[in-house]
């Protein structure tokens, strides 16, 4: 692990969660579930649509037919107990670096949009310049620890190359830990070609991994041969991957939540097991993306009841395994940053932060079943991570200054505590500050613009790319990453 130096920059890079854990489920209710994914495994399976990820089964000992893979339950605890329970992230700038599993919990934002939104603007495709924004909003704000993957999909960008100035844009405009492109085995190499660059060459990476990325189940029980061709090249380097069924109960998975929460069970298990298989003690991520389908209309709820016990249901499993999880967010189907995607988010945000979910992707940003990233909704989102981070970082204090006897004994009954001596020493301090919510009166406010949470937070992502600290970077690295991406682009035809 990290030296004590290192401890101490974790300790600012990420939040620590020492609220116990809730579990949702019984000890009955964990072993059905783990004995129904055991009996997923063993009688159905799950099929691995690349030749190699088959063979490194076969060899193993599992029956291989075709494209399924059937597993014996003792050989997946055994493997997947090969999984560390923590482990390092480096980022380029050592402070930033943060540890997953355990109590750590790292934020990210949201992964995967296609589409973007803002006031002025409103709805469109995402552009290459939108991804830069938010690697600088992410870079700007303490509470987001890793700049994220494929924040928004630059559609302004040739598909084959865009991964390189995706790649290249996390680390020019960042020095927080990012996210790999997984679209394929040729984009994993080169995102660890690209980090390799950054962080003084392959064998550092693999000492201590640089990269993390998201390799989805195409569920249900389908791992696909792109993300396979990518989990393939990121263990063999070393690096973690999240391993995430993709599960909409209703349609991908079983209405049965219990039923759902086995079958991604067994899906993440599987490919756990097989990057185990390839690099024995690489990090691996239980993940989890499960919400319900709304059975009306078919399609997705997010933030809703079924969101957050899944939440809840799935982090306690990966506990049950000794894994890293990741799961939650700040996650719903609302297609503007208004009361639905407030409550909706919120519905998502606090069964992570009570399952103790360590990696939490779509933490910021998110809108419209993922869909549409917010650049109002990025502000909304941190105003309730810093209230998650007052609470996990301050707890409630039982000491003196606590308990505030001082004060008691200075009012006594029918006074109040506005000009106690207790008040005046921790009245700066002592209570959470909101960044972008209004406490001031009607006529205050309305004085002021009668300004709503959203127009305050336009006004706010404004000022944080005005004000963006650049990190900066080393001349000669930047360099090589130019040279190495304009090579590529040549060679993908896109130059």
């Amino acid at each position: 692990m990290a030296s004590a130096a290192g401890v101490l920059h974790y300790l600012r890079a990420m939040w620590k969660n020492r609220l116990e854990p809730y579990d949702i489920l019984d000890e009955d209710g964990v072993e059905a579930i783990h004995g129904q994914a055991m009996n997923i495994l063993e009688e159905i399976g799950i099929d691995f649509l690349h030749e190699r990820a088959r063979e490194v089964f076969g060899r193993a000992g599992m029956k291989v037919e075709d494209m399924r893979v059937r597993f014996d339950r003792d050989f997946v605890l055994e493997t997947v107990a090969k999984t560390p329970t923590t482990f390092d992230l480096q980022a380029r700038n050592p402070a930033r670096s943060v540890v997953l599993g355990g109590d750590n919990v790292v934020t990210a934002p949201v992964y995967g949009p296609p589409f973007i939104t803002d006031l002025e603007r409103g709805r469109r495709g995402a552009t290459i310049e939108d991804f830069n924004n938010f690697d600088k909003m992410a870079q700007a704000i303490d509470q987001i620890h890793c700049a994220g993957g494929t924040t928004v999909e630059p559609e302004d960008l040739p598909l084959g190359s865009r991964h390189l100035d995706m790649v290249y844009s996390h680390l020019r405009w960042t020095d927080k830990p990012f996210m790999g492109s997984v679209i394929s085995s040729e984009n994993a190499r080169d995102t660890i070609e690209m980090a390799s660059i950054v962080f003084g060459g392959r064998e550092n990476i693999e000492k201590t991994p640089a990269v993390i990325s998201l390799i989805n189940v195409n569920s249900p029980l389908r791992y696909d041969d792109r993300m396979l061709g990518a989990l393939l090249e990121y263990s063999e380097a070393g690096q973690p991957v999240i391993v995430t069924p993709f599960l909409m109960a209703g349609a991908m998975s079983p209405m049965g939540l219990a039923g759902t929460v086995a079958q991604q069970t067994a899906e993440a298990l599987a490919g756990i097991a097989l990057v185990q298989l390839i690099r024995p003690g690489t990090p691996s991520v239980y993940g989890s993306f499960l919400t319900n389908t709304d059975m009306q209309s078919g399609s997705p709820a997010f933030g809703t009841p079924e969101s957050a016990m899944g939440i809840l249901a799935s982090a306690q499993m990966a506990r049950h395994y000794n894994l890293p999880f990741r799961g939650g967010g700040a996650m719903t189907s609302s297609k503007a940053p208004d009361a639905q995607a407030a409550y909706e988010s919120m519905m998502c945000m606090w069964p992570t932060i009570l399952g103790r979910v360590n990696f939490v992707l779509h933490a910021a940003g998110w809108l419209e079943s993922a869909l549409l990233a917010s650049y109002e909704k990025f502000i909304i989102d941190v105003e309730a991570l810093r209230m998650f981070e007052w609470i996990l970082n301050r707890g409630l204090p039982v000491d003196e200054e606590g308990l505030a006897m001082d004060a008691l004994r200075e009012v006594g009954p029918g006074g109040h505590f506005l000009g106690a001596e207790h008040t005046l020493r921790n009245y700066r301090t002592g209570f959470y500050r909101p960044w972008i919510s209004s406490t001031e009166n009607f006529d205050r406010w309305n004085r002021f613009g009668a300004r709503t949470a959203d127009v305050v937070a336009a006004e706010k992502w404004k000022q944080l790319l005005a004000e963006y600290p650049d990190p900066g970077i080393e001349p000669g690295v930047d360099e090589q990453l130019r040279e190495f991406i304009a090579r590529r682009k040549q060679e993908l035809g896109d130059g």
